[in-house]
């Protein structure tokens, strides 16, 4: 008895890590698909919506960057390796409670973590598993299930993604993700406009809010049947790419 769980054990971790090289591999040619490869030792800039956002990638240095105009100031909120955050005023440090902090942060991340898909898929904290091939309308999709570590997993590690990466282009056609935080909810992004800055590809989407508590590997099926609700578009304009050296 002992023997036959022993090996039901080692086979099940044997699934596992099958699972996580297999997504591993995909992740990095969708990596390479959308040149985010070329990220590193630069500087990207862009507009979305009333603000302006900023990553730079130098080593093991990630900063990420939100500027707008108040009526009274301009103000600059600063996330150093996600997770040293301040703000700025006109120049100077703004002094901020702990929450508040975390929430500034978080806003800063999202819009960021989005726009440098699929690159931030290979953060130390992702752990990443391979679920097999399904159909989008006529095309077909390496389907990526995403969860991350509590260590060094962000405020949000709890949140789970689902990738859909075209097994002809390699790129991120779609990805849906659910979230606990301000009474929880569940997003579907199609990518529509490509721009291309220096190699890369950069993606605009459209937002669909899903129902609550549905299973993220279900959403494709609600896609195709028209059955998701048009939430809002992503669409980052004026990216600028410049070298850091």
């Amino acid at each position: 008895m002992k023997r036959n769980i022993l090996i039901l054990t080692t086979a099940i971790l044997f699934t596992a890590c099958a699972e996580q090289q297999v997504a591993q591999n995909i992740i990095d040619q969708s990596i390479v698909a959308h040149g985010m490869n070329r990220l590193q030792g630069k500087s990207v800039s862009f507009d979305f919506r009333d603000k302006t956002y900023e990553v730079i990638r130098n080593g093991q240095r990630v900063i990420y960057s939100r500027m707008f105009r108040t009526d009274s100031s301009e103000v600059k909120d600063v996330l150093v390796n996600s997770t040293d955050f301040c703000r700025l005023e006109d120049g100077d440090t703004v002094s901020l409670t702990e929450e508040w902090k975390k929430r500034y942060g978080a806003s800063v991340n999202s819009v960021l973590y989005f726009f440098q898909v699929p690159l931030v898929l290979n953060d130390p904290a992702a752990k990443k598993r391979y679920l097999g091939k399904t159909m989008i309308g006529s095309e077909q999709y390496y389907a990526i299930n995403v969860r991350f570590q509590e260590q060094n997993g962000g405020e949000d590690h709890d949140d789970e993604f689902m990738y859909w990466i075209n097994t002809e282009t390699l790129l991120v056609d779609f990805f849906a993700y659910s979230y606990s935080t301000e009474g929880g909810g569940v997003r579907f992004r199609e990518a529509t406009e490509r721009v291309d800055r220096s190699g890369m590809k950069f993606q605009n989407y459209i937002n669909y809010k899903v129902e609550l508590g549905t299973k993220l590997t279900d959403i494709p099926a609600l896609y195709d049947k028209g059955g998701l609700e048009k939430l809002s578009l992503i669409e980052n304009e004026k990216i600028l790419v410049r070298d850091l050296n």
